[in-house]
């Protein structure tokens, strides 16, 4: 049988910006008909872009449009869009909003994460180093560089991808969401922050600009994640902390991450992860059964970590 001629896409704005671009004498050796030969299923679809200078114009934008989103790094949102799971008529990018690209140190000595400080940020940043390293040692196991230089703190929580690192990490240490939107802004306790698959508390027209890290004050933090080789997708993620009692945030498990908490000894936290009624989803990567059991070793070898490090 002989085989389907292939999908082809004719751009005709293509042929113009590369005639601009090398000039009508040269561009006329190439053969029009044909020049842009696509793969339709990752093209996204029109959308509208705007680049706003603040965050109330980012806010009046996203208030005026129904069906707009924030781009932030665009490591998720795009790679969502191109597989038609998201299809947003304006992106509201924030790369200028330099307002939301500090990491600070607060009054009472924990640390304000800015919702556009990158991935490289949270790993290069002393302030971090000095007062909780674990944001930026988790931060390093994200992806591979390109993505670290691009991802944003804002855009890992907010997208919520029950894989992530971050979202079991802003649990565990009790993180705080700062929210603005047309009417003020308001705050969100971390754990009540992630509501479900790609869902969080930010609501239509609003956006994350910071997030809260309280002061260790002699806390302890772990971290222990099995992915998809080195630096993949996430199968299970755990984060904890210890600070006379183990809390501990379970990821990749359910929509959203699992919290359990206990005496720090390895029986304890073993016995309150199997009591969490935990029932994850299998596929290729792993079967349910299989995340259950790393669950609970991980979440031993966080707190481990967590009470050696406090």
């Amino acid at each position: 049988m002989p085989n389907s001629p292939r999908p082809r896409a004719f751009c005709t704005k293509l042929v113009g910006d590369f005639t601009s671009l090398v000039g009508a004498s040269r561009a006329d050796r190439w053969p029009r008909e044909g020049v842009a030969w696509f793969n339709l299923a990752v093209l996204l679809n029109e959308v509208d872009y705007a680049r706003p200078e603040s965050v109330a114009e980012a806010l009046e934008l996203l208030a005026q449009h129904d069906n707009a989103r924030a781009l932030a790094g665009g490591q998720t949102l795009v790679n969502v869009m191109k597989q038609r799971a998201a299809s947003p008529d304006l992106l509201v990018d924030l790369a200028d909003l330099e307002e939301l690209t500090p990491i600070t140190v607060a009054a009472d000595g924990g640390l304000e994460l800015g919702a556009m400080a990158t991935l490289a940020d949270l790993i290069g940043s002393t302030e971090i180093q000095e007062r909780r390293p674990i944001l930026g040692e988790v931060a390093s196991r994200i992806a591979d560089v390109q993505v670290r230089n691009r991802g944003t703190v804002g855009g890992n929580v907010c997208s919520n991808d029950p894989t992530n690192h971050l979202p079991p990490l802003m649990v565990a240490t009790g993180a705080t969401m700062t929210i603005a939107g047309a009417g003020g802004t308001r705050t969100v306790a971390a754990e009540e922050f992630f509501l479900g698959v790609y869902m969080t508390a930010v609501g239509p027209g609003e956006l994350l600009t910071k997030v809260s890290i309280p002061t260790a004050g002699g806390t302890g933090d772990g971290f222990f994640s099995v992915t998809v080789g080195n630096e993949g997708t996430g199968i299970v993620n755990v984060a904890a902390t210890v600070n006379g009692e183990a809390r501990v945030a379970i990821g990749c498990v359910s929509a959203v991450p699992v919290v359990v908490t206990s005496r720090p000894d390895d029986d304890s936290v073993r016995e309150a992860v199997r009591s969490a009624g935990l029932d994850p989803p299998s596929d290729v990567h792993g079967s349910g059964a299989y995340r259950k059991h790393l669950a609970e070793v991980l979440a031993m070898r966080a707190v481990a970590h967590a009470r050696s490090s406090g």
